[in-house]
């Protein structure tokens, strides 16, 4: 990848269709794409009530390192679709799927082995699918500007997307996302297993390839690690559980070739992941001139508290809210486990 070409936006798929929970009633979905110009395309589901709540914009949820859009943003189960319940409060939700990621158009080398290419979707690839992304949804919502929510990864790639292109950006949310302000990171950084171990300090390509497989039990290693009970139950649905490793094997057509089952996911991300480990920023906070809203878990293993103080303390206008004994699912996870906080977190701040 690490193409940059212009795009030509086209409608060419739309199916509404609603999922069975009480968030999602009376909500409608719609599936899309977005043609770009050299015959990819990227995947874009919108959520929203049949009648908007005027003055509210637009708002985009970026999916994060291996898991794609609807897997993390809008599971058919109570409590497992960010997208329905911000659309319940009048928003107009978008989902998108990066290049390489569930239905959007994937890369030729993702079909060989991930072995001797190089990392694929890497920053410069995401900006430019979020911002085809953007200004389709303009054209789709009416708004001028649309809202930006990034999860891990994807709040990296909203900050560059958006430092790049504030005019375009109304209001920008980073959930336990790195960033930078230390060169120490206990799982990512020097000595992790993302490090080369013949040249310490760089990304080991190697090892990753292209692109990494992913099987349902990989999906709940830290999750499972960083909730503070025995029964991970009591702060995470089973139901929950069950739909998110369907949905993430669900987002690959070859997932049932291989035993056990798994999806792939391009490795850039974890290469850009390495670097902002190592406090190597590819973006900077202070050119984000719309109002800023950083949210972390305090049991997120991905992002550490001096990504999310950073990010406030350079951006003109940003607040912080840190989610006392949450995970770095707390979108997915109880109520009473930090979600109900969280979402009041977000609603209010989009609202503001």
């Amino acid at each position: 990848m690490n193409i940059m070409f212009p795009y030509a936006v086209i409608v060419t798929l739309a199916l509404a269709g609603t999922i069975g929970t009480a968030a999602s009633a009376g909500t409608v979905r719609t599936d899309r794409f977005v043609e770009l110009a050299g015959g990819e395309r990227l995947f874009v589901r919108e959520v929203k009530r049949p009648a908007e709540v005027p003055g509210r914009s637009a708002v985009l949820l970026v999916h994060g390192a291996r898991v794609p859009g609807l897997a993390s943003f809008d599971l058919p189960v109570e409590s497992g679709s960010l997208a329905a319940d911000l659309a319940a409060e009048g928003h107009q939700i978008y989902i998108l799927d990066l290049r390489g990621y569930g239905a959007s158009s994937r890369p030729p080398a993702m079909d060989g082995p991930p072995e001797g290419a190089a990392p694929l979707a890497r920053t410069a690839d995401a900006v430019a699918d979020i911002g085809a992304a953007v200004d389709a949804i303009v054209g789709w919502s009416g708004d001028d500007r649309v809202s930006l929510v990034g999860w891990a990864t994807g709040g990296h790639w909203v900050g560059a997307y958006a430092s790049e292109n504030s005019e375009k950006v109304e209001r920008a949310v980073f959930y336990n996302t790195l960033y930078g302000g230390s060169d120490e990171h206990p799982t990512l950084g020097r000595g992790s297993p993302l490090d080369d171990k013949g040249n310490p300090g760089t990304f080991d390509t190697a090892a990753f390839g292209a692109y990494r497989l992913n099987t349902r039990e990989s999906l709940f290693t830290g999750w499972d690690k960083s909730i503070p009970a025995a029964d991970k139950s009591q702060w995470r649905d089973p139901s929950v559980a069950k739909a998110y490793g369907d949905a993430a094997l669900a987002s690959d057509p070859t997932t049932s070739v291989r035993n056990p089952p798994s999806f792939r996911a391009p490795s850039g991300a974890m290469a850009d992941s390495f670097e902002l480990a190592l406090d190597r920023r590819q973006w900077q906070a202070s050119a984000l001139s719309m109002p800023v809203l950083v949210i972390r878990s305090q049991l997120d293993f991905w992002s550490r508290s001096a990504d999310a103080e950073t990010i406030v303390r350079e951006a003109p206008n940003a607040q912080l809210v840190t989610i006392p004994n949450a995970t770095h699912f707390v979108h997915l996870d109880r109520d009473r486990a930090g979600r109900k906080t969280f979402m009041s977190a977000l609603l209010r701040f989009l609202k503001t």
